[in-house]
């Protein structure tokens, strides 16, 4: 493998760190800034477009499993705004 699946691979490893501590801070009622994961993944995506498909299918794993963490994450935002759509906050 070469440097930038490498470099990528790393990059969603940071990403998945910081949905799973959103996750955390959501499930206890603190409130969540997702600009640092909106940042990172633009980061991922810049450097897996400007790979040579062969290279970018390697990711293919694990960007599909960021996308399942990402997706929970906003079943669990939905969960919290329902909540606060019920009580009339």
């Amino acid at each position: 493998m070469t440097e930038a699946p490498i470099q990528a691979r790393e990059e969603l490893s940071k990403v998945a760190s910081l949905v799973l501590t959103a996750r955390r801070l959501l499930a206890s009622g603190t409130l969540v800034d997702l600009s640092a994961i909106e940042d990172r993944v633009r980061v991922v995506v810049d450097a897996v477009e400007a790979m040579p498909a062969e290279k970018g299918r390697e990711l293919l794993d694990d960007m599909t499993a960021l996308i399942d963490k990402l997706d929970r994450l906003g079943q669990e935002l939905q969960e919290q705004l329902g909540q606060f759509d019920d009580t009339g906050s």
